[in-house]
């Protein structure tokens, strides 16, 4: 039962992906629409959590735990994106079930047999190479440590996830909790990153003034070097989603996100940790497929190949189950 919710939530995650994929490519404030993907699910969860009537014990405050990490998880490979090679980001993100299922074995001697580790490996491997199909270079290691920091915070998340359910916390308290906390850290940076802008545009501000001061004691410049100037408008680009459009397009992609966690939750109360983070891994599947038949990309053979052990791997747990 395990392996069912487990691929539901990996198909939930995969569809948010390709819609962060879609969203990469718009001129959105990136931290403002991802406040609305944690505001979107802090209110689906509450709300469904009251009319379910789900307790709120003690245990739901790990979700401060799950929440805080995945604040710092998404940040941090979003960091990575922006001041390294993605490939190596995404490598080092694909390796998450191995964090998981290392640290599961020294916290709750979590163990797989033979066949199991055999899966467990074939599927991570199988990741991997799709991540790894990229023009990866290991002389550019720029925004290495935001992928390890990303890698090792995405695990944790799994692993407060696991712990939640082992405390028996009710899941809907609990992913409110870790979608109220995120959706607070995700305001604060983006009101940071206002700030910033303000500050910035302030001394633009008064360069500009000193500037024209200079210009006015400074003589009339000749007919030609006017019709050489660009107006301050010649260069701004795409204009930006207001704040309601971009919070309202991240409280719609929210809802894959709430419904892939709505789902990974039982999957780790029934499920081995690592086998249950390996089998979420695979989303990057629906990913590839998406980019396949709309983007049009083409696979490479260590795509295909890669594809073909995810496949094999979650097949293998099937049987064994």
């Amino acid at each position: 039962m395990w392996l069912a919710y487990a691929s539901l939530a990996a198909v939930c995650f995969g569809f948010r992906g390709i819609l962060y994929q879609w969203t990469s490519q718009k001129p959105l404030e990136r931290n403002l629409m991802l406040l609305g993907v944690y505001l979107s699910g802090a209110v689906v969860s509450i709300a469904a959590a009251i009319m379910l009537g789900q307790t709120w014990s003690p245990a739901v405050w790990t979700g401060l735990v799950m929440g805080a990490f995945s604040f710092v998880s998404n940040a941090s490979m979003y960091k990575g994106f922006s001041v390294g090679k993605a490939s190596l980001v995404a490598v080092f993100t694909a390796l998450t079930p191995v964090v998981v299922a290392v640290i599961s074995f020294l916290r709750w001697g979590e163990t797989l047999n033979v066949w199991q580790a055999a899966a467990f490996l074939v599927i991570v491997a199988g990741i991997v190479i799709i991540r790894y199909s990229n023009d990866l270079s290991w002389r550019n290691l720029q925004g290495i440590q935001w992928a390890l920091l990303a890698m090792v915070t995405f695990g944790i998340t799994d692993l407060a996830s696991k712990q939640a359910m082992l405390w028996h916390a009710d899941k809907l308290p609990t992913l409110f909790v870790m979608y109220a906390t995120g959706s607070v850290l995700f305001f604060m940076l983006w009101g940071l990153g206002r700030l910033r802008k303000r500050t910035a545009s302030g001394s633009v501000r008064r360069e500009v003034a000193v500037a024209s001061i200079s210009a006015a004691a400074a003589p009339a410049p000749t007919a030609s070097s006017v019709s050489g100037k660009t107006s301050p408008q010649a260069d701004t680009g795409r204009s930006t989603w207001s704040i309601r459009a971009t919070l309202g397009w991240g409280a719609f992609v929210g809802l894959t996100n709430i419904s892939g966690m709505i789902f990974i939750l039982p999957a780790f109360q029934h499920g081995i940790t690592g086998l249950v983070s390996a089998v979420v891994a695979t989303n990057v599947l629906l990913i590839l497929l998406y980019a396949r038949i709309f983007l049009k990309e083409r696979w490479s053979f260590q795509e295909m190949i890669g594809i073909a052990c995810a496949l094999a791997g979650v097949l293998g747990l099937r049987l064994l189950e």
